[in-house]
C-alpha cells in the first residue's frame, strides 16, 4: 500500500492550478493530450508519464502518448500497450490507483523486452461528460519515493480538468468541421449559381464546359480538373483547368479514360488512389504527355438518367493530395448542376444546327424557285421557239429571231450572274465588305428599291489591307442582304437607308426602310429575320428590330470587331 503524505500546501495547489490552466487554454485535442502528459509528469516529479486514449468500445487503448521514454527505447519496446494487466484494471474500474510496486499487483504480467524497469505507479481516469475517455499513467518518482496522497490529488484534479479540456477541444473541432462544411456548402452554392448564370448568359457548349471545369477545380481545391465526354464510343477530353499540358483537348488519356468510362457506365463516383497504378497516364497512341497525379475523384455528370460526361479532379492542393468525403459530396452535388448546364448547351447547339440546316434548305429552295420561275422557263420558251424556226426554214424570219434570241440569252445570262452574285459575291472575296455592299445596293436599286448608303470603315484600324475577319465580313454582308431583300419583297418599301460604321470596338449596321412595317410582338419572324438573328448571335453581337404597322422597319446590328474577345461563337458560323 502506498505511503500516506500530508495534504498539499497552498503553493503546491497553486502549481496544480497553473498547470491545469495551461491545459485548459488549448483547443487542439492533440496539443491538449500532450500538455496533460507533460503536466502530470511535472506535478508529480514522475520519471515516466503517459496518457492512454480508449477506443470506441471503451475496452482497449487505441492511442498511447508518453513522456520520459527515449525514442530508441520506444523502438526497442515495439507495440504500445493495448490496456491489459494493471492498465486494464484502470479501464475496468475507472478510479485513481496508487501502487508502491506495480510488479507486485496480481494482474501484472511484467514488462516486454527492452522496456525500462518501473516500480511505483499512479493512475487516474479522464472522464468526458461522465464517460471514460482515457487514463493518466505515472511511474517512478524522481526521488525514488512512492507516489503519495498529494500526488494522487494533483493528478485527480488534472484528470478532471483534462476531461473538460478534451471536451472543449472536441467541441471546438466539431465546430471547426461544421464551419468548414458550411464554407464548402457556400462555395458549392456559389459555383452552382455561377453555372446557372452561365446558362443564362451563354449557351455555347465549349464555353459552358470551360466554366464547369474551372468552377469544379476551385470547389475542391484540385491541382487540375478534366472533363471527359463519350464521343463515338471513346472517352475524350472536352475541357481542362489547372496544371495540364496544352494540346490534350479532344484526346484520350489512358488508363484514366477507361476509369472515366467505367464511372459513366456505372453511374457512380470512383476514387483514384496512389496504389491503383493509374497515376501517370499517356496520350492514346502518341507517347507520354507528362501528366501525373497521386489521387483523384471521378464523378459522373447525369441529367435525367443520361450520362453527359465525368468530372475528374486530380490531387487536392490544400490538406491533400487525397480528397475527403466532403469533397466528394460537394463535387457530386455540383456535377448535377453542371449536367443541367451542359444538357442545356447541347440542346441549344442542336437547335442551332437544326435552324442552320433549315435555313440552308430554305435558301436552296428560294434559289431553285428563282431559277425555275424565271431563268429556266425563259430558256425553255427560247428552246421551243428555236425548234419552230428550224422547222419553218424562213431565212428572213430566222434572222430576226436570232437577233431577238441573242438579246434574250443576254438577259438570262445577266440574271444568272445576279443569282451567282447573291449566292457569293466575288467583290466580297476580292475587294472586301465596302465594295460588296456598294454592289449589293446597285443590284437592289435595279430591282426597284432605292438605297442610300453611308459607309465609314476605319481601314487604318486593321491590318492586311484594311480587311475585317472573313467571318465578320460575311456575317455583316448577309445581314444587309437579307434586310434589303425583306424590305423589297415583304414590306413593299420603295426606299431604304443603309448605314455602316465602326465605333467603340464594334462594327454597326443600320437599315431603315419606308415599308408597311409589322408588329414584332404579334407576328412570327419569317426566314429572313430568323437568319439575321442566327448570324448575329453566332458572331456574339446584338440585334434590335424596331417596327410598327405603317411606320416602316429599322434593323440595327452591333458586332465586336475582335471576335475572339467578345464571347464570339463565330467558329460555328458557315462562311458562305
Amino acid at each position: 500500500m502506498a505511503q500516506e503524505q500530508p495534504d498539499q500546501s497552498p503553493s503546491e495547489l497553486r502549481a496544480v492550478l497553473d498547470v491545469a490552466e495551461s491545459v485548459l487554454a488549448e483547443l487542439d485535442l492533440e496539443v491538449v493530450l500532450r500538455r496533460v502528459v507533460e503536466a502530470a509528469r511535472e506535478l508529480t516529479s514522475a520519471r515516466y508519464a503517459a496518457v492512454g486514449v480508449l477506443d470506441a468500445s471503451r475496452t482497449h487503448l487505441e492511442r498511447f502518448l508518453t513522456a520520459g521514454v527515449e525514442p530508441q527505447t520506444h523502438d526497442q519496446i515495439g507495440l504500445l500497450p493495448r490496456g491489459r494487466g494493471v492498465l486494464g484494471e484502470l479501464i475496468r474500474d475507472p478510479r485513481p490507483m496508487r501502487l508502491d510496486d506495480v510488479r507486485a499487483h496480481p494482474l501484472s504480467y511484467g514488462f516486454p523486452s527492452g522496456h525500462p524497469p518501473m516500480t511505483s505507479f499512479l493512475g487516474a481516469p479522464i472522464l468526458v461528460d461522465g464517460e471514460p475517455f482515457g487514463n493518466i499513467y505515472l511511474t517512478d518518482k524522481a526521488d525514488g519515493q512512492a507516489f503519495g496522497r498529494h500526488d494522487e490529488q494533483a493528478v485527480t484534479v488534472l484528470a478532471r480538468l483534462a476531461g473538460i479540456a478534451v471536451d472543449h477541444a472536441r467541441r471546438y473541432a466539431l465546430l471547426q468541421d461544421q464551419r468548414a462544411e458550411l464554407e464548402h456548402t457556400v462555395t458549392a452554392l456559389d459555383a452552382t449559381v455561377e453555372i446557372a448564370r452561365a446558362v443564362g448568359e451563354q449557351s455555347d457548349l465549349d464555353g459552358v464546359l470551360e466554366l464547369v471545369a474551372s468552377q469544379a477545380r476551385l470547389l475542391v481545391a484540385a491541382r487540375a480538373l478534366v472533363i471527359e465526354r463519350e464521343i463515338e464510343g471513346r472517352m475524350v477530353i472536352a475541357a481542362v483547368s489547372g496544371e495540364l499540358p496544352e494540346g490534350i483537348i479532344g484526346q484520350t488519356l489512358n488508363p484514366i479514360s477507361s476509369v472515366a468510362g467505367t464511372a459513366l457506365q456505372q453511374r457512380r463516383t470512383l476514387r483514384l488512389e496512389e496504389n491503383d497504378n493509374w497515376a501517370r497516364f499517356e496520350h492514346d497512341g502518341a507517347g507520354r504527355l507528362g501528366v501525373t497525379a497521386r489521387t483523384g475523384l471521378v464523378v459522373p455528370m447525369l441529367f435525367r438518367g443520361q450520362g453527359l460526361g465525368v468530372l475528374i479532379a486530380l490531387d487536392r492542393l490544400e490538406q491533400g493530395p487525397r480528397f475527403g468525403a466532403a469533397d466528394q459530396r460537394m463535387l457530386e452535388t455540383f456535377a448535377a448542376s453542371a449536367a443541367t448546364a451542359i444538357a442545356t448547351a447541347v440542346s441549344v447547339q442542336a437547335q442551332r444546327a437544326a435552324q442552320r440546316l433549315a435555313a440552308a434548305e430554305q435558301e436552296r429552295a428560294r434559289w431553285a424557285r428563282e431559277l425555275h420561275d424565271e431563268t429556266l422557263q425563259n430558256l425553255a420558251a427560247l428552246q421551243i421557239a428555236i425548234a419552230g424556226q428550224l422547222r419553218a426554214r424562213d431565212p428572213e424570219s430566222m434572222a430576226r429571231f436570232m437577233t431577238e434570241a441573242s438579246e434574250q440569252l443576254g438577259t438570262e445570262i445577266q440574271n444568272l450572274r445576279t443569282l451567282i452574285a447573291e449566292l457569293r459575291p466575288a467583290a466580297l472575296d476580292d475587294l472586301g465588305l465596302e465594295a460588296a455592299i456598294h454592289a449589293l445596293a446597285e443590284r437592289t436599286m435595279q430591282q426597284g428599291l432605292a438605297v442610300r448608303l453611308s459607309i465609314d470603315l476605319n481601314r487604318d484600324y486593321r491590318e492586311a489591307g484594311g480587311r475585317l475577319a472573313k467571318e465578320l465580313e460575311t456575317g455583316i454582308y448577309r445581314v444587309a442582304q437579307e434586310t434589303l431583300t425583306n424590305a423589297r419583297k415583304h414590306s413593299a418599301a420603295t426606299r431604304a437607308e443603309l448605314d455602316l460604321w465602326e465605333g467603340d470596338g464594334q462594327i454597326h449596321l443600320t437599315v431603315q426602310d419606308n415599308g408597311h412595317g409589322f408588329d414584332p410582338a404579334s407576328r412570327n419572324a419569317g426566314f429572313g429575320l430568323t437568319g439575321i438573328r442566327e448570324r448575329v448571335d453566332l458572331l456574339g453581337g446584338e440585334l434590335e428590330i424596331s417596327s410598327a404597322p405603317g411606320r416602316g422597319t429599322t434593323v440595327s446590328v452591333s458586332i465586336p470587331l475582335e471576335l475572339g474577345s467578345a464571347h464570339s461563337r463565330a467558329a460555328t458560323l458557315p462562311v458562305s
